[in-house]
């Protein structure tokens, strides 16, 4: 019937996300399950630390450090116009801590590490070394997916709080060196405002963010088919949706820890 085409499309449009959704959700059900069954791989679970935290902070660095410095030079442009120059160190580091530092970070590791662990997964899904884990009697969400999920809600807090040193830093740099703010009042203003619940907030957000990327980079990874053009699909798909969930969560997680 004609009046029910259009409920018939919605139907097909709502029909995969709710399916991907609902995967994702199995998937995450058995990696906590996994999580707290013994034994744990201490072994990979420590190389998937090195390559989603050491291999990525490098960029982590850069960006973090750039991004302090035009802060700083725009906010000082701005707050001039004002005479409110001395804000300009309560604005890097609140803008640090609480939004740029755990949402840069989890960007960059989204492309770097999280398209890595989809690219690797799912190679190894499309030359069926998955199944032959299954064969030999291994867990593979427990032996791939439990450790690349650990590492992520370990390391991304990590990497945020060194991205908010050092954009903090590369702010002060700004201000005081090349605009002539003085050095005491940068610090002082910084102390004054910037809060620990802005710092822990700031790391709750690290650790959904690190737990998004790993599941969603997995889960592609995991569940790819169609060879080598399916596994570079699902390495683009994990970058893209690891991306997507930052940010609109993001918003949804300052409304809630930032009332």
């Amino acid at each position: 019937m004609r009046i029910l085409r259009p409920i018939e499309v919605l139907g097909t449009l709502l029909k995969w996300p709710i399916e991907e959704l609902g995967r994702i959700i199995l998937l995450l059900s058995s990696v906590i399950k996994e999580l707290f069954t013994p034994p744990l791989n201490i072994k990979n679970t420590l190389k998937q630390m090195f390559e989603i935290g050491v291999s990525s902070l490098p960029v982590v660095v850069i960006t973090a450090v750039f991004t302090g410095m035009v802060l700083a030079l725009q906010s000082y442009t701005g707050f001039k116009r004002f005479g409110a120059e001395t804000l300009v160190g309560s604005v890097v580091a609140l803008s640090m801590t609480r939004e740029l530092g755990p949402v840069l970070t989890g960007l960059i590791v989204a492309g770097k590490a999280g398209a890595s662990m989809a690219a690797e997964l799912g190679t190894m899904r499309v030359t069926e070394q998955i199944d032959a884990l299954e064969t030999l009697a291994t867990n593979p969400v427990k032996y791939l997916i439990v450790p690349r999920f650990l590492s992520g809600i370990t390391m991304l807090p990590s990497l945020s709080v060194i991205a908010d040193i050092i954009g903090i830093a590369g702010g002060y740099f700004v201000s005081v060196y090349l605009l002539g703010a003085s050095s005491a009042v940068y610090m002082k203003r910084t102390w004054n405002y910037l809060e620990l619940e802005d710092i822990y907030n700031g790391l709750i957000k690290s650790c959904f963010f690190g737990g998004a990327i790993a599941l969603i980079s997995c889960y592609k990874g995991f569940y790819t088919s169609g060879g080598a053009e399916g596994v570079g699909k699902a390495t683009t798909g994990a970058v893209v949706l690891s991306c997507m969930t930052i940010l609109i969560s993001d918003y949804f997680l300052s409304a809630w820890l930032f009332k």
